[in-house]
């Protein structure tokens, strides 16, 4: 065996030994909550993949679209026929485009109150709230209400929050945060957005 070949081996066995050792440590069984942030392309995508992940193994999941439902979604539309999966949208689409913060507000509550709903159902084994974080910011929807129905959800329950500028409270409550950062976007160079890709 030679030098280099050596160098890997011992490098690759001490590797096994620290994984091995966390998954050792890792003996709590509970749902998570993770948050998908940041301002680069991809957390709601990220999302829909753990969607995908759930329905695959027969589990119920909860989507609420807080910001893009009323666009054409290619995940939403290959995934709606599953019967373990409920999606709900806030009616009103981009909330710069309607630029009513009355109707905004009641919009968001009304879709809220299926969060709710969904985020206190036990059979539920994962809720999407998708680009929740601009109702914070809003102030559509305040903070204590979405930590109240974090705190006291069903105990095997994951929840997945998406959205920019993720409340500092709730990166601080969370178990996995993810900082989608972006570094060139094809939008910025006047690329319209693609089908199949973006959307």
């Amino acid at each position: 065996m030679s030098d280099r070949e050596t160098r890997h081996k011992k490098a690759m066995q001490k590797l096994k030994s620290h994984v091995d050792e966390k998954i050792d440590n890792a003996t709590e069984q509970r749902g998570l909550l993770l948050v998908f942030t940041g301002n680069g392309k991809g957390k709601t995508t990220a999302a829909w993949g753990t969607v995908t992940r759930a329905l695959g193994y027969g589990y119920k999941v909860g989507v609420v679209q807080f910001i893009k439902g009323l666009w054409e979604c290619g995940e939403r539309e290959r995934l709606i026929d599953d019967d373990n999966l409920e999606v709900q949208v806030m009616s009103t689409g981009f909330t710069w485009e309607t630029q009513n913060r009355e109707s905004d507000t009641q919009a968001c509550q009304k879709v809220w109150r299926e969060a709710e709903r969904m985020l206190a159902d036990p059979s539920v084994y994962l809720v999407v709230l998708d680009e929740i974080t601009y109702m914070l910011k809003f102030g559509y929807l305040e903070f204590e209400a979405l930590k109240k129905a974090l705190d006291n959800r069903p105990s095997e329950q994951t929840v997945i929050v998406t959205g920019r500028n993720a409340h500092r409270e709730l990166v601080a409550m969370a178990d996995t945060v993810t900082e989608m950062q972006e570094t060139k976007h094809a939008f910025n160079s006047g690329i319209q957005a693609r089908r199949g890709i973006d959307y």
